[in-house]
C-alpha cells in the first residue's frame, strides 16, 4: 500500500506547477487551491477532491469512495473521499477537480 502522505505530495507538487495553484491548508488538513479556492485536500489515508456530475459520479464509484464528511451528519455534496487503495486515481481525480473549480472561480 502506498503511504498516502506521500502519494498527495506528489500529486499537490504537480499541481502546483500549474498557473494560479499553491498549496494551503483546509479545516487544518493540507490541500491544493487555484485561485484562493480548494478544490483537493488531504484526510488521513484518503484524498479529497471537489467534483461535479459524471466526474463526482465516477468518483464515488471507486472502491471505498464516498461523499466528504469532515463532521458525522454533514457530508458535503460536491467532495469526494478516495482512499489511498484507489491513489492510482488520485492525480486524474485532482485534475478533474481543478478543472471543475476552475471554471467556478472568476478570475
Amino acid at each position: 500500500m502506498s503511504d498516502p502522505k506521500l502519494l498527495y505530495e506528489q500529486v499537490a507538487s504537480l499541481l502546483a506547477l500549474k498557473p494560479g495553484v499553491s498549496k494551503s491548508q483546509m479545516f487544518g488538513m493540507p490541500c491544493v487551491k487555484v485561485n484562493g479556492k480548494a478544490f483537493a485536500s488531504l484526510n488521513g489515508g484518503a484524498m479529497v477532491f471537489k467534483l461535479a456530475g459524471e466526474e463526482r459520479g465516477r468518483a464515488l464509484a471507486l472502491s471505498g469512495a464516498k461523499l466528504f464528511e469532515p463532521m458525522a451528519g454533514r457530508a458535503m455534496k460536491e467532495w469526494v473521499e478516495v482512499p489511498v487503495e484507489a491513489g492510482e486515481a488520485w492525480q486524474a481525480l485532482a485534475e478533474n477537480a481543478l478543472a471543475y473549480v476552475s471554471g467556478l472561480v472568476k478570475k
